[in-house]
Protein backbone atom coordinates (compact mmCIF):
# COMPACT_ATOMS: atom_id res chain seq x y z
CA UNK A 1 0.00 0.00 0.00
CA UNK A 2 1.16 3.41 -0.47
CA UNK A 3 2.23 5.89 1.85
CA UNK A 4 -0.57 8.07 3.94
CA UNK A 5 -0.39 11.09 5.43
CA UNK A 6 -3.60 11.59 8.21
CA UNK A 7 -4.43 15.40 8.60
CA UNK A 8 -6.62 16.25 11.57
CA UNK A 9 -8.89 19.48 10.98
CA UNK A 10 -9.13 22.44 13.33
CA UNK A 11 -11.95 25.03 14.92
CA UNK A 12 -14.65 25.67 12.42
CA UNK A 13 -14.72 22.26 11.24
CA UNK A 14 -17.01 21.42 14.38
CA UNK A 15 -20.73 20.96 13.51
CA UNK A 16 -23.81 19.38 15.82
CA UNK A 17 -24.13 15.35 15.31
CA UNK A 18 -20.74 15.22 14.62
CA UNK A 19 -19.27 11.47 15.58
CA UNK A 20 -22.82 10.61 16.76
CA UNK A 21 -22.53 7.79 13.49
CA UNK A 22 -19.27 6.79 14.02
CA UNK A 23 -20.34 5.97 17.51
CA UNK A 24 -23.44 4.05 16.82
CA UNK A 25 -21.40 2.40 14.14
CA UNK A 26 -18.02 1.39 16.09
CA UNK A 27 -17.69 0.28 19.39
CA UNK A 28 -13.87 1.99 19.43
CA UNK A 29 -15.48 5.06 18.61
CA UNK A 30 -18.30 4.77 20.86
CA UNK A 31 -15.44 4.24 23.67
CA UNK A 32 -13.52 7.33 22.76
CA UNK A 33 -16.43 8.97 23.52
CA UNK A 34 -17.25 7.79 27.03
CA UNK A 35 -13.34 8.58 27.49
CA UNK A 36 -13.49 12.13 26.85
CA UNK A 37 -16.71 12.29 28.84
CA UNK A 38 -15.06 10.51 31.74
CA UNK A 39 -11.86 12.80 31.78
CA UNK A 40 -13.18 16.14 31.80
CA UNK A 41 -16.24 15.03 34.01
CA UNK A 42 -19.14 16.54 31.55
CA UNK A 43 -21.05 15.03 28.82
CA UNK A 44 -18.66 15.92 25.59
CA UNK A 45 -20.43 13.55 23.45
CA UNK A 46 -23.83 14.66 24.02
CA UNK A 47 -22.28 18.01 23.26
CA UNK A 48 -20.86 16.60 19.72
CA UNK A 49 -24.10 14.57 18.96
CA UNK A 50 -26.89 16.56 19.88
CA UNK A 51 -25.55 20.14 20.46
CA UNK A 52 -27.02 22.92 21.21
CA UNK A 53 -25.02 25.36 18.96
CA UNK A 54 -24.07 27.92 20.97
CA UNK A 55 -22.76 25.35 23.17
CA UNK A 56 -20.73 23.52 20.70
CA UNK A 57 -19.11 27.03 19.36
CA UNK A 58 -17.73 28.19 23.02
CA UNK A 59 -13.98 27.57 22.31
CA UNK A 60 -13.10 25.70 25.39
CA UNK A 61 -15.85 23.41 24.26
CA UNK A 62 -14.86 23.60 20.65
CA UNK A 63 -11.79 22.55 21.12
CA UNK A 64 -12.32 18.88 22.94
CA UNK A 65 -15.02 18.24 21.34
CA UNK A 66 -13.20 18.47 17.81
CA UNK A 67 -10.02 16.59 19.61
CA UNK A 68 -12.75 13.67 20.51
CA UNK A 69 -14.16 12.80 17.12
CA UNK A 70 -10.87 13.63 15.59
CA UNK A 71 -9.36 10.49 17.84
CA UNK A 72 -12.57 8.44 16.87
CA UNK A 73 -12.14 8.98 13.22
CA UNK A 74 -8.49 7.86 13.63
CA UNK A 75 -9.07 4.69 15.95
CA UNK A 76 -11.63 3.72 13.46
CA UNK A 77 -9.13 4.17 10.77
CA UNK A 78 -7.02 1.99 12.39
CA UNK A 79 -9.48 -0.87 12.81
CA UNK A 80 -9.97 -1.12 9.40
CA UNK A 81 -6.05 -1.36 8.69
CA UNK A 82 -5.28 1.94 7.41
CA UNK A 83 -2.48 3.77 9.91
CA UNK A 84 -0.50 6.70 8.76
CA UNK A 85 3.21 7.15 7.98
CA UNK A 86 3.38 10.85 8.98
CA UNK A 87 0.67 13.28 10.29
CA UNK A 88 0.04 16.97 10.22
CA UNK A 89 -2.85 19.00 11.99
CA UNK A 90 -4.05 22.07 11.24
CA UNK A 91 -4.09 24.25 14.37
CA UNK A 92 -6.19 23.05 17.09
CA UNK A 93 -5.60 19.39 15.24
CA UNK A 94 -1.83 19.25 15.95
CA UNK A 95 -3.16 17.66 19.50
CA UNK A 96 -4.90 15.04 17.73
CA UNK A 97 -1.97 14.38 14.87
CA UNK A 98 0.19 14.10 18.13
CA UNK A 99 -2.38 11.65 19.58
CA UNK A 100 -1.90 9.72 16.66
CA UNK A 101 1.81 9.65 16.68
CA UNK A 102 1.90 8.50 20.22
CA UNK A 103 3.54 11.48 21.43
CA UNK A 104 0.44 12.22 23.94
CA UNK A 105 -2.15 10.34 25.73
CA UNK A 106 -5.61 11.05 24.25
CA UNK A 107 -6.94 11.82 27.71
CA UNK A 108 -3.28 14.77 28.37
CA UNK A 109 -4.46 15.71 25.24
CA UNK A 110 -8.35 16.33 26.32
CA UNK A 111 -7.35 18.73 29.36
CA UNK A 112 -4.50 20.42 27.26
CA UNK A 113 -7.22 21.46 24.74
CA UNK A 114 -9.55 22.00 27.50
CA UNK A 115 -7.53 24.52 29.31
CA UNK A 116 -5.81 25.76 25.46
CA UNK A 117 -9.59 26.80 24.52
CA UNK A 118 -10.55 28.72 27.73
CA UNK A 119 -7.37 30.66 27.96
CA UNK A 120 -7.61 32.03 24.53
CA UNK A 121 -10.91 32.82 24.50
CA UNK A 122 -10.04 34.90 27.69
CA UNK A 123 -6.89 36.55 26.20
CA UNK A 124 -8.93 39.40 24.07
CA UNK A 125 -11.74 40.98 25.58
CA UNK A 126 -15.05 40.07 23.06
CA UNK A 127 -15.15 42.59 20.31
CA UNK A 128 -11.64 44.05 20.45
CA UNK A 129 -10.01 40.99 18.06
CA UNK A 130 -11.58 40.02 14.24
CA UNK A 131 -10.00 37.35 12.08
CA UNK A 132 -10.79 37.60 7.71
CA UNK A 133 -9.93 35.43 5.27
CA UNK A 134 -8.68 37.02 2.31
CA UNK A 135 -9.35 35.24 -1.13
CA UNK A 136 -7.32 34.80 -4.22
CA UNK A 137 -5.28 38.03 -3.13
CA UNK A 138 -2.69 38.51 -5.71
CA UNK A 139 0.47 37.11 -4.69
CA UNK A 140 3.62 39.69 -2.75
CA UNK A 141 0.56 41.85 -1.26
CA UNK A 142 0.14 40.76 1.33
CA UNK A 143 3.20 42.16 3.85
CA UNK A 144 2.40 45.66 2.46
CA UNK A 145 -1.15 45.72 3.14
CA UNK A 146 -0.78 44.41 6.92
CA UNK A 147 2.04 46.78 7.25
CA UNK A 148 0.17 49.41 5.87
CA UNK A 149 -3.18 48.43 8.02
CA UNK A 150 -1.58 48.25 11.47
CA UNK A 151 -1.30 51.95 12.03
CA UNK A 152 -0.25 51.16 15.41
CA UNK A 153 -1.82 48.38 16.12
CA UNK A 154 -1.97 44.11 15.47
CA UNK A 155 -2.87 43.08 12.40
CA UNK A 156 -1.17 39.41 10.80
CA UNK A 157 -1.07 36.20 8.91
CA UNK A 158 -2.80 34.02 11.00
CA UNK A 159 -3.42 30.78 8.36
CA UNK A 160 -1.83 30.62 5.36
CA UNK A 161 -3.94 28.07 4.35
CA UNK A 162 -3.44 27.44 0.47
CA UNK A 163 -2.56 29.47 -2.69
CA UNK A 164 -5.81 31.04 -2.42
CA UNK A 165 -6.57 31.40 0.71
CA UNK A 166 -5.31 33.50 3.58
CA UNK A 167 -6.66 34.34 6.95
CA UNK A 168 -5.74 37.46 9.36
CA UNK A 169 -5.79 38.26 12.48
CA UNK A 170 -5.66 41.40 15.08
CA UNK A 171 -7.48 43.93 16.63
CA UNK A 172 -10.92 44.51 14.90
CA UNK A 173 -9.97 48.28 13.50
CA UNK A 174 -6.44 46.87 11.96
CA UNK A 175 -8.57 43.71 10.36
CA UNK A 176 -11.39 45.66 8.84
CA UNK A 177 -8.30 48.49 6.95
CA UNK A 178 -6.72 45.42 6.28
CA UNK A 179 -9.40 43.88 4.23
CA UNK A 180 -10.58 47.10 2.21
CA UNK A 181 -6.76 47.17 1.52
CA UNK A 182 -7.22 43.89 -0.07
CA UNK A 183 -9.99 44.52 -1.76
CA UNK A 184 -8.42 47.44 -3.53
CA UNK A 185 -5.10 45.14 -3.96
CA UNK A 186 -7.32 42.66 -5.87
CA UNK A 187 -8.62 40.21 -3.67
CA UNK A 188 -11.63 38.06 -4.81
CA UNK A 189 -13.20 38.49 -1.61
CA UNK A 190 -12.84 39.08 1.71
CA UNK A 191 -14.78 37.47 4.69
CA UNK A 192 -15.06 38.79 8.20
CA UNK A 193 -14.88 35.38 10.14
CA UNK A 194 -17.79 34.49 12.92
CA UNK A 195 -14.95 33.99 15.81
CA UNK A 196 -15.02 34.11 19.36
CA UNK A 197 -11.05 35.73 19.68
CA UNK A 198 -8.22 36.99 17.34
CA UNK A 199 -6.38 33.18 17.18
CA UNK A 200 -2.65 32.76 15.76
CA UNK A 201 -1.65 36.40 16.47
CA UNK A 202 0.22 38.26 18.84
CA UNK A 203 -3.07 39.02 20.94
CA UNK A 204 -2.79 35.73 21.98
CA UNK A 205 0.12 35.80 23.80
CA UNK A 206 -1.16 36.07 26.90
CA UNK A 207 -2.85 32.56 26.36
CA UNK A 208 0.55 30.85 25.56
CA UNK A 209 2.04 32.07 28.70
CA UNK A 210 -1.08 30.36 30.70
CA UNK A 211 -0.42 27.39 28.63
CA UNK A 212 3.02 27.43 29.20
CA UNK A 213 2.95 25.23 32.45
CA UNK A 214 0.22 22.83 31.21
CA UNK A 215 2.83 22.21 28.64
CA UNK A 216 5.47 21.75 30.94
CA UNK A 217 3.31 19.36 33.15
CA UNK A 218 2.54 16.89 30.28
CA UNK A 219 4.55 13.39 29.60
CA UNK A 220 5.19 13.90 26.05
CA UNK A 221 6.79 11.24 24.44
CA UNK A 222 8.62 10.65 20.78
CA UNK A 223 6.85 10.17 18.52
CA UNK A 224 6.62 6.95 16.75
CA UNK A 225 5.79 8.75 13.23
CA UNK A 226 7.03 12.13 12.20
CA UNK A 227 4.59 15.21 12.32
CA UNK A 228 4.82 18.43 10.02
CA UNK A 229 4.09 21.30 12.31
CA UNK A 230 2.19 24.39 12.46
CA UNK A 231 4.32 26.64 13.81
CA UNK A 232 7.64 25.87 11.08
CA UNK A 233 6.07 23.30 8.62
CA UNK A 234 9.24 21.15 9.69
CA UNK A 235 9.01 17.44 10.25
CA UNK A 236 9.37 16.49 13.81
CA UNK A 237 9.98 13.20 15.66
CA UNK A 238 11.36 14.52 19.19
CA UNK A 239 9.17 14.99 22.59
CA UNK A 240 10.52 18.40 23.14
CA UNK A 241 10.11 19.27 19.65
CA UNK A 242 6.20 18.51 20.37
CA UNK A 243 6.09 20.55 23.08
CA UNK A 244 7.48 23.54 21.70
CA UNK A 245 5.33 23.46 18.89
CA UNK A 246 2.41 23.71 20.80
CA UNK A 247 3.54 26.49 22.60
CA UNK A 248 4.41 28.12 19.22
CA UNK A 249 1.38 28.01 16.87
CA UNK A 250 -0.68 29.62 19.56
CA UNK A 251 0.43 33.43 18.51
CA UNK A 252 1.74 32.69 15.66
CA UNK A 253 0.77 31.66 11.79
CA UNK A 254 -0.65 28.27 10.88
CA UNK A 255 2.13 27.43 8.18
CA UNK A 256 -0.53 24.99 6.17
CA UNK A 257 0.28 25.23 2.71
CA UNK A 258 4.49 24.85 3.47
CA UNK A 259 3.21 22.07 5.73
CA UNK A 260 0.97 19.99 3.30
CA UNK A 261 4.27 20.60 0.32
CA UNK A 262 6.14 19.68 2.59
CA UNK A 263 4.92 16.43 3.18
CA UNK A 264 3.99 16.15 -0.34
CA UNK A 265 8.08 16.67 -0.75
CA UNK A 266 8.49 12.62 0.77
CA UNK A 267 6.79 11.19 -2.13
CA UNK A 268 3.27 11.25 -0.90
CA UNK A 269 0.11 11.62 -2.22
CA UNK A 270 -2.58 10.16 -0.47
CA UNK A 271 -4.44 11.98 2.33
CA UNK A 272 -6.96 11.01 5.03
CA UNK A 273 -8.76 13.93 6.85
CA UNK A 274 -9.88 12.17 9.93
CA UNK A 275 -12.65 13.98 11.82
CA UNK A 276 -15.61 16.25 10.57
CA UNK A 277 -15.61 18.08 7.60
CA UNK A 278 -13.94 18.51 4.58
CA UNK A 279 -12.02 22.16 5.21
CA UNK A 280 -8.32 20.51 4.73
CA UNK A 281 -9.47 18.28 1.84
CA UNK A 282 -10.40 21.01 -0.10
CA UNK A 283 -7.65 23.05 1.06
CA UNK A 284 -5.18 20.43 -0.02
CA UNK A 285 -6.95 20.45 -3.66
CA UNK A 286 -6.16 24.29 -3.87
CA UNK A 287 -2.77 23.65 -2.94
CA UNK A 288 -1.81 20.52 -4.99
CA UNK A 289 -4.48 19.52 -7.25
CA UNK A 290 -2.52 16.18 -7.73
CA UNK A 291 -3.12 15.16 -4.63
CA UNK A 292 -5.67 12.57 -3.85
CA UNK A 293 -7.12 13.84 -0.58
CA UNK A 294 -10.04 12.23 1.06
CA UNK A 295 -12.05 12.87 4.15
CA UNK A 296 -13.36 10.39 6.96
CA UNK A 297 -15.71 11.39 9.36
CA UNK A 298 -18.61 9.41 9.15
CA UNK A 299 -19.49 5.63 8.12
CA UNK A 300 -20.09 6.20 4.76
CA UNK A 301 -17.27 7.97 4.27
CA UNK A 302 -15.09 4.75 4.69
CA UNK A 303 -16.18 3.47 1.04
CA UNK A 304 -14.35 6.25 -0.46
CA UNK A 305 -11.69 5.81 1.54
CA UNK A 306 -10.88 2.55 0.24
CA UNK A 307 -11.44 3.45 -3.61
CA UNK A 308 -8.52 6.15 -2.50
CA UNK A 309 -6.36 3.60 -1.96
CA UNK A 310 -6.60 1.39 -4.53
Amino acid sequence: MAQIAFLFPGQGSQSTGMGKLLAEQFSIAHNTFEQADDTLGVSLSRLCFEGPDEELKKTENTQPALLAVSVAAWRVLGEAGYHPDIVAGHSLGEYSALVAAGALEFEDALRLVRKRGRYMQEAVPFGVGAMAALLKLPEDKLDGILAEAAQGEIVTAANLNSPDQIVIAGHTAAVERATQLAKAAGARKVVLLPVSAPFHCPLMKPAQQRLKQDLDAANFKDLDIPLVNNWQALEIRAAAEAREGLYQQIPNPVRWTDSIRKTASRGITRFIEAGPGSVLTGLCRQIDPTLKCVRFGEPADLEKVKDAQS
